[in-house]
């Protein structure tokens, strides 16, 4: 650890003006990522990565200098950390949480009249779930950013009918300091349509000042509804990994950031994530990515959240299997869930397996459910984490 007093008097010297002379392009701290899939890597983040994505979250939020911003999500992630500097640039109001407490949410944006808050979705699912919901005036909320992990569709449904046309898909990492794509309110619309379910699940177009695109492993753009990885560039995206060089010429190509993510995009270009590389199972030759079961069984009226996995099988290579929390006071068999899986899904795709547990699913500081602990008792012994 380093002591606080002695970097102070280590510091850089300020000019005559009294200003210290800080580059666009000098390192602002290091961010680590969230280690969901693997282990946690450290990014180096630029004061003009900061700056540039608090102006992209300015302009694509509304932000002013009325809004109160409630911090229920953790400040070390970078969701949260990013509306904080987009927040304070326009000398808006900060609200704070010691620690996420689904009732102490609806208490201080009650008692606050906050008008902005972002929440991952195992945040925004305690809060519904919360017996006393209903009873808290949420009316001033204008804004509520949700991402980091996939949303279940009949969780945002329940969300649009308490609260209204409030919510904005956000996707984007820790390497971009923020944001890349966002579902604005008013594409989120409920009208029972095939294309606006479609436009619900997906993740919006690129963020302005932004560029993204998703690409074939040949670096071309996909067809529309052909899954490809997501790419981006802009003065937001990261200096590169601490200490890993090789890493980051792996991620960072031809002047593009290289995402991991799996995703298609439709005519209109609204970007649908279908799944982190290093999550889609391979099973029988087939890729079956997660995202889609998971959906599935959020739709079941027992479950309240679910994680869908890969574990070994010798004839299939790799076979689905799930683990699932049931909602409090209900109860659902995993034959059950099988047979709804069925009704919506190709019988490849359907769970060869289901758990359901009592407790909550594993989740890291932000919220993110970690899969590399529930896939950890299936892979002992095994070189990799395919079969």
């Amino acid at each position: 650890m380093h002591h606080y007093e002695h970097l102070v008097q280590q510091g850089t010297t300020r000019d005559s003006s009294g200003n210290q002379q800080i580059g666009d392009e000098e390192l602002f701290g290091l961010f680590y990522t969230g280690g969901t899939t693997g282990r946690v890597k450290g990014v180096m983040l630029s004061q003009k990565n900061f700056v540039s994505n608090a102006m992209h979250a300015i302009m694509a939020f509304g932000i002013d200098s009325r809004d109160a911003y409630l911090h229920a999500a953790p400040m070390f992630h970078i969701g949260d950390l990013a509306a904080t500097f987009a927040l304070t640039m326009m000398g808006g109001q900060h609200v704070f949480l010691p620690t996420f407490q689904p009732q102490e949410v609806l208490q201080a944006i009650q008692r606050q009249r906050v008008t902005i808050t972002t929440l991952v979705p195992t945040m925004i699912n305690a809060v519904l779930h919360h017996p006393e919901v209903d009873q808290y005036d949420v009316s001033s909320l204008h804004t509520v950013i949700y991402g980091a992990s996939p949303m279940p569709i009949e969780l945002l449904k329940r969300g649009l009918s308490k609260w209204g046309q409030v919510f904005v898909h956000v996707y984007g990492m820790t390497e971009a300091a923020g944001y890349l794509t966002t579902l604005p309110q008013w594409d989120h619309i409920r009208d029972g349509t095939l294309e606006q379910e479609h436009r619900l699940s997906s993740c919006g177009k690129q963020i302005l000042g932004v560029e993204v695109r998703v690409v074939t492993a040949r670096g071309e753009n996909v067809q529309p509804d052909e899954v490809g990885e997501i790419i981006a560039r802009g003065p937001n995206v990261m200096l590169g990994y601490w200490q890993q060089p090789e890493v980051t010429a792996e991620a960072t190509r031809d002047g593009w950031f290289h995402t991991g993510d799996l995703a298609t995009v439709d005519e209109e270009h609204y970007i649908s994530i279908v799944d982190r590389a290093k999550d889609m199972i391979i099973s029988g030759g087939e890729n079956i990515y997660s995202v889609e079961v998971e959906q599935v069984l959020s739709r079941h009226l027992a479950v309240l959240e679910a994680a869908v996995i890969g574990i070994p099988h010798d004839h299939w290579g790799e076979a689905v299997h799930a683990v699932v929390v049931c909602k409090s006071g209900m109860q659902v068999s995993s034959d059950e869930l099988i047979a709804h899986a069925r009704t919506q899904l190709a019988g490849y795709k359907v769970p060869r397996s289901i758990e359901i547990r009592a407790e909550a699913l594993p989740k890291s500081g932000p919220g993110k459910i970690l899969k590399r602990e529930l896939r950890e008792p299936y892979w002992v012994g095994k070189s990799r984490n395919v079969n």
